[in-house]
């Protein structure tokens, strides 16, 4: 796994304990993270005793991640607060101050968010 990945992956443990919990589905998507982005097993021993306590939006290393990066973060983001159903009012606040941390301009950003939410509720039943 590219060092970038790892830091979107950690990046969305943090968004996994958005609303305070980190849950199996969630865990499942992280997982799936971690095997699509072909980690080892140091990689991915890391990023599970990562999760393992509580992240915030300040445990989002977003100065170590190119623009393009913070872009696939954004959307991925919002995907994993769709993985259990519905996306609860303390999620849907953490994308939108995320969006302000990754320093994404506005317009942009409400696009990214809005194709995100369709795609997640166009597949909701897949996630």
């Amino acid at each position: 796994m590219r060092e970038e990945d790892m830091g979107i992956v950690k990046s969305l443990v943090s968004v996994a304990w958005a609303d305070g919990h980190y849950d199996a589905k969630e865990r499942e998507m992280v997982e799936g993270l971690i095997s699509a982005f072909e980690a080892t097993e140091e990689q991915a021993a890391e990023i599970r005793s990562y999760a393992a306590e509580k992240k915030s939006l300040d445990d989002i290393p977003v100065w170590d991640m190119p623009f393009g990066d913070r872009r696939v973060l954004l959307q991925h983001a919002v995907l994993l607060t769709y993985v259990d159903g519905e996306q609860h009012e303390s999620e849907k606040k953490f994308v939108q101050e995320l969006c302000g941390k990754l320093e994404i301009e506005p317009e942009e950003a409400a696009k990214l968010v809005e194709a995100a939410e369709h795609r997640a509720k166009k597949f909701l039943n897949l996630l």
